[in-house]
C-alpha cells in the first residue's frame, strides 16, 4: 500500500481520518488559497483540494495524498475563515435564521500513476435566530476564528443550530469521510479489511 498522506494542517480533518485505522502522515501544502476571477464557490474548493493534494506530492512522489478545502456559501457570498472577532460577528449575524451551505472539496491524489479522484460534498445548515448576547457569548467560549462560518460544529457551535441537512455529518468538520473511503476503494485500500 502507498503511504497515505493527509494534506493538511487542520487537527480536525486529521482527527477525521484517524476514525478510518488507517496509518497515515500530515504535510502542509502551501498554496494561494485567494478564489479566480468568476470562479464559482464549488469550482473553487474543487479547485483547492486537488492543488492541495499536487503541492504536497512534490515531497511524496509514490503516496496517496488527500486534499480537503471548505467554504460557507449564505445568500450567494462564500464566507471563509473569519480570522478574528469582528468578521465572524458579521458572519454569524448575516446566517442568523438562515441557511448556510457548506461545500467540501475532497481529492484524493496517487502520485505514483499521477491519477486524481475529487468531489464536492455539500451540506446544509439550518441557522436558529441568534441575537447579539448569543453570538458574543458562543464566539468568547469557543474563539472559531479558523473556521469557515464562524463555528465548530463538533464543539458547542451546534447550539447555533435548528437542522443539519446533508449525507455526511463529517463533511461540515472538513473532511467527507463517506466519499473518501469510495477513493480509497478505488485505490484497492477497503479500510474494513486494512492490510497487515
Amino acid at each position: 500500500m502507498l503511504p497515505l498522506i493527509l494534506g493538511s494542517s487542520s487537527p480536525f480533518r486529521a482527527e477525521l481520518l484517524s476514525k478510518l485505522a488507517l496509518p497515515f502522515e500530515t504535510a502542509s501544502p502551501d498554496i494561494d488559497e485567494s478564489a479566480l476571477d468568476d470562479e464559482t464557490a464549488p469550482q473553487l474548493v474543487l479547485r483547492l483540494a486537488e492543488a492541495k493534494a499536487r503541492a504536497v506530492a512534490i515531497l511524496h512522489p509514490k503516496a496517496l495524498i488527500i486534499g480537503s478545502d471548505q467554504v460557507a456559501v449564505c445568500n450567494g457570498n462564500i464566507l471563509g475563515k473569519p480570522g478574528d472577532y469582528e468578521t465572524a460577528v458579521k458572519q454569524l449575524q448575516a446566517a442568523s435564521g438562515k441557511t448556510v451551505f457548506f461545500l467540501t472539496g475532497l481529492a484524493l491524489y496517487n502520485s505514483e500513476s499521477d491519477s486524481i479522484q475529487s468531489v464536492v460534498d455539500p451540506f446544509a445548515v439550518h441557522f436558529r435566530e441568534l441575537n447579539i448576547a448569543q453570538i458574543d457569548g458562543y464566539l468568547r467560549q469557543e474563539q472559531p476564528y479558523q473556521c469557515a462560518g464562524s463555528f465548530k460544529s463538533e464543539g458547542l457551535g451546534i447550539s447555533l443550530f435548528e437542522a443539519l441537512q446533508g449525507d455526511d455529518p463529517n463533511s461540515l468538520v472538513g473532511l467527507p469521510l463517506i466519499q473518501l473511503i469510495k477513493m480509497l476503494e478505488h485505490e484497492g485500500i477497503d479500510v474494513l479489511q486494512p492490510p497487515h
